[in-house]
């Protein structure tokens, strides 16, 4: 019985001695590429500095910053600014979240559909765009860009633009708005379509290749649409927060999107 007894003491302290040296847990939430595939870069790198990273992969925009919101996820890793500004203005005060780690930038791109060169654009081909209010006018912009509509005078990415706003459309293009992550199925229905990076990538194209026009990377449009891990207000300088950047702004991560042959310029250090 002694022996049983000293046995179980010695079982009992292992266990607390495992317990009181457990990695702590993160939850984050990402979409698939190139988020995901990023944050999988880092796991052991992060688990050396004591926390396990558990990525829940998300196929739809709205639902992360919510569950972030709620504590279902201690941050997400998908949206740029502009997208996390719109939802901050959508919600209580204290319900808002905080752009915590810049890591990258995604460019817009227009994209071939059933036809293979915006030379051969004519009259009412339609155009795909995504429907959510800041990505819309992103898309909008870049249509003005390559020539093909105007928008109001001052546009800019909080002017929450959609087709109706369109000043000029001299080929009455049909722009058709769907959810983003939905576009890249629908090449073979569309003329042309601007598809956001991540879900570019995620269909097998490649944005510096297969993009037909691309955002220009430099200057304003760069820093206003770089992705970000975000989090809670509370969190933002807590030492998780700080171990995960320290894991992500690193020059692993750097020449993994420099030479990621399937990013194909498509995902951008901005740091």
């Amino acid at each position: 019985m002694k022996k049983i007894l000293a046995l179980l003491l010695v079982l009992a302290l292992t266990l607390g001695i495992t317990s009181a040296f457990a990695n702590e847990t993160i939850v984050i939430g990402a979409t698939a590429s190139p988020h995901a595939e990023i944050l999988e870069l880092i796991k052991e790198d992060l688990a050396a500095l004591g926390y396990d990273l558990d990525i829940q992969i998300f196929t739809a925009y709205p639902i992360p910053n919510p569950a972030t919101t709620s504590g279902d996820l201690d941050a997400n890793y998908f949206q740029h600014l502009s997208y996390l500004n719109a939802y901050n203005s959508s919600v209580e005060e204290a319900d808002q979240l905080s752009p915590t780690i810049a890591v990258h930038y995604e460019p817009f791109g227009i994209y071939a559909g059933t036809k293979s060169d915006l030379a051969d654009i004519a009259e009412g081909d339609s155009v795909a765009v995504t429907n959510d209010p800041s990505n819309e006018t992103r898309g909008l912009l870049l249509l003005q860009q390559a020539g093909l509509i105007t928008l109001p005078e001052g546009t800019t990415d909080a002017s929450g633009l959609t087709k109706l706003d369109i000043v000029e459309n001299p080929l009455n293009l049909e722009i058709v708005e769907m959810d983003a992550e939905m576009i890249p199925a629908t090449l073979g229905d569309v003329s042309f379509a601007v598809i956001n990076g991540n879900y570019a990538i995620g269909a097998g194209l490649k944005p510096g290749t297969d993009a037909l026009v691309l955002e220009d990377a430099a200057g304003e449009i760069g820093k206003l649409y770089t992705n970000y891990v975000v989090t809670r207000t509370e969190d933002k300088d807590s030492a998780w927060a700080e171990a995960l950047r320290t894991v992500l702004l690193s020059d692993k991560v750097k020449d993994y999107m420099l030479t990621n042959e399937e990013y194909a310029q498509g995902v951008i250090p901005v740091f």
